[in-house]
């Protein structure tokens, strides 16, 4: 069967100012909407998806209208680094202004307007999905891996990450932060990557390279930039010629294995930056650090406590959508299961579904099976729409 959003549509949007002030022209939009047709009576089955990947019968088509839009970066056809910009008839790359969530909201709020959505029944979203969710003010949200303010800890990884596309090669390390602990030791653990046969030089030196240079590539373990031998003169005599004379007469270092980690890192890392801009990702991962849905919404003096701070960020919560579903996973260290419960706890009337899984954040692109039946069987949908979720 072919996916639903195989076939799409493109609205343009003349102006849109962010919420930085910068104005953006003529902004493409991609979007889909699929299933049932709209129903006469506002916000009773539109259903705004913020994700790509969704099945299962809590996203039927036959009950709801289910629409999708592509956000501000990515380059599938919404305004991104790759798009030509209208000043310069050049693609923006790194010169795209940066966007936040509540600008995506914004902008998917001006489609749907176009396509004639006056309510919205449901939102649900992952990830960051979940983060767009939590700045939807419609009849109900489901908000799932996800949390109420960027952390310390997410926006670190993400920093990190960037530094890697800028001087690192960009095949290293960007994607087991999304697994858990468990889920590396079980796939991975220290097993040493087989390299093929056919490559003798993944399993032997270069005869061409002098013992120097061997234990230079077997220290930077072959990255693209790496850190350099020191530049010193090597007269005849210094302490630099000495070191090399006794580094010639040892024999050849050892190379250290490549672990199973390491190689699944960079194969997937290469597929990655053949595939994505890299503008695109740091794009993205600096929209993640804008995330706090209380900006704007506290109004608290200047020599305000963390007591009183705590006190009016959940009350911002409690404004948000009551008998709100909050979906979590048990092993999510880059959500954790204690920004969960912040939301569940301070949302009116909402609801935890806890999903048990091996496989940390990335559970939420694995477990639908059980994303469906936490939606099913809570009362978030389930006294709101009866006649849909029996």
């Amino acid at each position: 069967m072919a996916s639903p959003l195989a076939a799409q549509n493109f609205h343009l949007i003349t102006s849109f100012r962010l919420e930085s002030g910068t104005k953006l022209k003529k902004v493409s939009v991609v979007y889909k909407t699929w299933g049932a047709q709209l129903n006469a009576t506002p916000d009773t089955n539109a259903m705004v998806i913020c994700v790509q990947n969704c099945r299962g019968k809590a996203f039927d088509p036959q009950q709801f209208l289910v629409f999708y839009a592509n956000v501000l970066g990515p380059p599938y056809g919404t305004s991104s680094p790759v798009t030509v910009s209208p000043d310069t008839d050049e693609p923006y790359d790194p010169l795209l202004p940066q966007a936040t969530i509540r600008d995506d909201i914004r902008l998917h709020k001006l489609v749907l307007d176009h396509l004639g959505v006056s309510g919205i029944a449901v939102a649900i979203g992952w990830s960051m999905g979940g983060m767009a969710v939590l700045e939807c003010y419609v009849r109900r949200i489901i908000p799932i891996v996800t949390s109420a303010r960027h952390s310390a800890w997410c926006i670190g990884w993400g920093g990190t990450q960037r530094q890697s596309h800028h001087d690192v090669q960009p095949s290293s390390g960007l994607l087991l932060t999304y697994c858990s602990h468990d889920s590396c030791e079980k796939r991975f653990g220290r097993c040493p990557q087989i390299p093929p046969v056919s490559d003798p030089s993944a399993t032997a030196p270069s005869l061409s390279r002098s013992t120097a240079d061997v234990a230079l590539v077997v220290h930077n373990e072959d990255c693209q930039k790496s850190c350099p031998k020191n530049s010193q003169s090597k007269a005849p005599g210094s302490q630099q010629s000495q070191s090399d004379d006794m580094m010639s007469s040892l024999t050849t270092p050892p190379t250290p294995p490549i672990f199973s980690a390491q190689s699944y890192l960079r194969y997937q890392g290469a597929i990655f930056v053949a595939w994505f801009d890299v503008n695109y990702y740091i794009h993205i991962t600096r929209k993640l650090d804008t995330h706090v849905v209380a900006r704007g919404r506290m109004v608290l003096p200047d020599d305000s406590s963390s007591a009183i701070e705590a006190t009016a960020f959940a009350a911002v919560l409690a404004s948000l959508p009551r008998c709100t579903l909050v979906i979590s996973i048990e092993t999510d260290d880059l959500f954790t299961p204690s920004e969960h419960k912040e939301l569940a706890t301070h949302i009116s009337e909402a609801e935890i579904g806890v999903i048990s899984s091996s496989n940390g954040h990335d559970g939420f692109l694995l477990e639908f099976e059980q994303i469906n039946k936490h939606i099913h069987i809570r009362r978030c949908l389930k006294t709101e729409f009866p006649e849909y979720y029996l």
